[in-house]
């Protein structure tokens, strides 16, 4: 039977206020994911979001991170944002064809984002939705219809056959509609869970057979820290998916009970980051009220890159704007 895990980690790594705080003072800004990575058991790459990313980003990345570790991966903004998700099999090509084969087993759910203004359109999310390959094999091939843009740039080879997991965050009340939730569970695809301090929509179908939470911050969206009761509730939730069962009395769109599963995978994300310490801080303290243990901070001395000559790419530019440089855009 395969083992179903609880991760709980944090959207991004590259924070000027974590700095002396949660990273040590001391701590070359280029090792900052490997030290995330030695707390927490997952953490999102959100620079892919902004612009795409190069093979040899992905592969530093896979280096500098343990063994059981799992990155959450989120899809460009050009696809869901500018395109609105239509004419996008090149860029979508393009995406898969930037490195994220690189990452290998440690490749996990792909995020797509949807912006607020984004309504529900059932027959444009179905074509969409038929264009996500579902496994890596199917994503090489679509990432062999790359263009020109990635020339020199791209990853077309894969390592094994993989299953690929998609995730949907919504931002418009248009999709409290159960046609929504009957195509997501069509495709497999799971309906982001995410709490934006009331701003937008806060469900809780299961859609898929596996849940993705964001957790944006309960009253502040980006900034409030959780109490120990906010994430205690949470705690259970969490519990009762990861057994296979549903909480109760938490709000939803359709009345249909998720598909029948046994243990689920559950991916949490903290990304209340623009106030210092709060992600972190909370991500392990709902570690500790789940029963899995945080990683303890390693030792500077404890750094030995498998890749050496790797380690002057600097890890951390690609997360939010504002907080590091950016790539150029290529989509």
């Amino acid at each position: 039977m395969i083992s179903r895990k609880i991760r709980i980690g944090i959207s991004g790594w590259r924070y000027a206020p974590w700095r002396g705080a949660f990273y040590p003072a001391n701590l070359p800004q280029r090792l900052e994911l490997w030290y995330a990575s030695r707390i927490f058991s997952t953490i999102e790459i959100n620079g892919s979001f902004y612009s795409l990313q190069r093979p040899e980003y992905f592969e530093q990345w896979y280096r500098e991170t343990p063994d059981d570790f799992i990155f959450a991966v989120k899809g460009p903004r050009f696809i869901t944002h500018m395109k609105r998700v239509r004419e996008v099999e090149t860029p979508l090509a393009n995406f898969f064809a930037s490195g994220v084969f690189n990452l290998r087993e440690k490749l996990g759910p792909i995020l797509w984002q949807f912006p607020p203004q984004f309504r529900f359109d059932a027959p444009k999310l179905e074509q969409f939705f038929a264009l996500l390959p579902t496994n890596t094999e199917a994503a090489l091939r679509l990432a062999r219809k790359r263009d020109h843009r990635l020339k020199g740039r791209a990853r077309l080879a894969i390592d094994a056959r993989r299953p690929l997991r998609h995730a949907i965050e919504i931002r418009h009340e248009s999709f409290l509609d159960a046609r929504f939730v009957e195509l997501l569970r069509r495709f497999g695809i799971a309906l982001v869970i995410a709490e934006t301090a009331k701003r937008w929509p806060l469900v809780h179908d299961i859609t898929a057979n596996f849940v993705y939470l964001r957790l944006h911050g309960d009253k502040t969206l980006y900034q409030s820290g959780y109490g120990d009761r906010a994430l205690g509730r949470w705690a259970e939730k969490i519990a009762a998916w990861h057994r296979g069962k549903e909480p109760k009395a938490v709000e939803k769109i359709a009345r249909t009970k998720a598909p029948a599963s046994g243990p689920r995978d559950v991916f949490c994300y903290f990304d209340n980051t623009d106030v210092k310490l709060r992600a972190p801080v909370d991500a392990q303290t709902l570690m500790r009220k789940l029963g899995l243990t945080p990683g303890a901070p390693p030792a500077l001395e404890a750094h030995r890159p498998r890749n050496p000559a790797a380690t002057h790419l600097s890890a951390a530019r690609f997360n939010k704007p504002g907080s590091s440089r950016m790539p150029a855009n290529v989509q």
